[in-house]
């Protein structure tokens, strides 16, 4: 394989320097190097907007059955089955299908209550006070108490789960992730759970998981086998806690930057869906999605060969000017609607599982922000544990565990709302 070189920008989805400001390496990959390849770590990458929403999409050229994180398709490891962003058609879709069947509009209304009262029970100890850190106080716990609420686990058990799915996601700085089997998705955490259910069914997730019917690739009809649910609740687990705690800090760093954006919404609460919408695509919760190369693509000139792992880079594109107007301004009430796996090809909205090194926690004071990685053992043990009043170690914000600084929030007013 041949590779002409035409620009000098260098782009490696490790690099701490990248990562903490990709934007202007992305936009040079987008204007000069739009197909681009890493010869140390062999891989590609497809920056602007139409590729990656393309690539996306076409999943005989860019499978997921190799998995969707980079070290993970490289590695060769063998996948569990039942893990539902790991599956090309026709297995996506009959798993797909059965996911839409649990995953109703009505399971979803049946929480808002809880999650609303859930979070006046964090915030409202907080009125009158100067400040307060949303990460720590709001956005580390609610992502897991919520998935708690879908599958029924007891609040006592959340942190220990919580505790596993990050541990998997930890690497040292500037470093790929280790993939072994040990560290794959199995389930093991819930078994437990899971068992009990079935004898004590209620309306929860994990019981509609043990009873849902669904045609199967082979068209069989049968329920879930219970590897295959437990495959299925590490999924749910693992997807919503690391994004959607990703996307809540992030929030609260765009709307603590545009304070008048901010109280718009305050005044206007159906600007809430535009708003999430708009921070992911300015800030997305995972940068990238990994893809195997299944057959030969060509782009640009430039042939990608079978055999090789595509990273769509998903941040890039949602940057891209090409597609947006002003891209790098954040507009709540704006209509740049991002590219987002979650939405797009074979993925699933409620299984997706994000490279985390790809999107990092929002970090420091309101006016700053990092994206420094995964999160990293060696920075997060060298910080104190807070202890809760019963002298227990406590769960420590969610950026401290990536190793960066929380993102205190001090201009934002409890006590009037904005």
């Amino acid at each position: 394989m041949t590779i002409t070189r035409s620009s000098s920008v260098y782009y490696d989805p490790f690099d701490v320097g990248i990562n903490a400001d990709p934007y202007p390496t992305y936009q040079r990959l987008r204007d000069e190097a739009q197909i681009y390849y890493n010869e140390q770590y062999d891989l590609w990458a497809l920056s602007r907007h139409t590729d990656v929403e393309q690539g996306l999409v076409d999943w005989q050229t860019f499978s997921s059955a190799r998995g969707d994180i980079l070290e993970v398709v490289q590695s060769g490891v063998e996948l569990p089955g039942g893990v539902i962003l790991w599956e090309d058609p026709p297995l996506h879709t009959s798993h797909r299908g059965l996911m839409s069947r649990v995953f109703t509009p009505k399971r979803m209304s049946v929480l808002e209550d809880q999650v609303r009262a859930y979070c006046a029970a964090c915030l409202d100890p907080l009125v009158g006070e100067d400040g307060f850190d949303f990460v720590k106080d709001l956005g580390a716990e609610m992502p897991m108490r919520v998935i708690g609420m879908l599958l029924g686990i007891p609040d006592a058990d959340q942190a220990a789960i919580r505790d596993h799915e990050d541990k998997k996601l930890r690497t040292d700085p500037g470093k790929p992730m280790r993939v072994d089997d040990k560290n794959m998705i199995s389930g093991s955490l819930f078994a437990d759970y899971i068992e009990w259910r079935a004898s004590h069914p209620s309306d929860d997730l994990m019981t509609a998981l043990l009873n849902a019917e669904f045609e199967d690739e082979a068209g069989e009809v049968r329920t879930l086998t219970r590897q295959e649910v437990l495959v299925y609740t590490e999924v749910v687990a693992g997807a919503g806690n690391e994004t959607t705690g990703r996307l809540i800090g992030w929030l609260g760093k765009l709307l603590g930057d545009h304070a008048d954006q901010r109280r718009e919404i305050v005044a206007d609460r159906s600007l809430i869906p535009s708003t999430v919408e708009e921070a992911l695509r300015f800030e997305a919760t995972g940068h990238s999605v990994a893809r195997y190369v299944a057959r030969d693509a060509e782009y640009h000139g430039t042939t990608v060969p079978a055999g090789s792992a595509m990273l769509m880079l998903v941040a890039s594109a949602n940057r891209d000017e090409r597609r947006y107007t002003d891209p790098d301004r954040f507009e709540s009430t704006g209509t740049k609607a991002p590219i987002s796996p979650s939405a797009t090809g074979c993925t699933s909205a409620s299984a997706r599982h994000s490279h985390a090194s790809k999107g990092a926690w929002p970090s420091t004071r309101c006016s700053t922000a990092s994206r420094t990685g995964r999160s990293s053992t060696s920075a997060s043990s060298s910080r104190p544990r807070r202890r809760c009043g019963a002298g227990r170690p406590c769960r420590s914000a969610l950026a401290e565990r990536a190793g960066v600084t929380p993102l205190y929030c001090s201009d934002w007013s409890v006590q009037d709302g904005t």
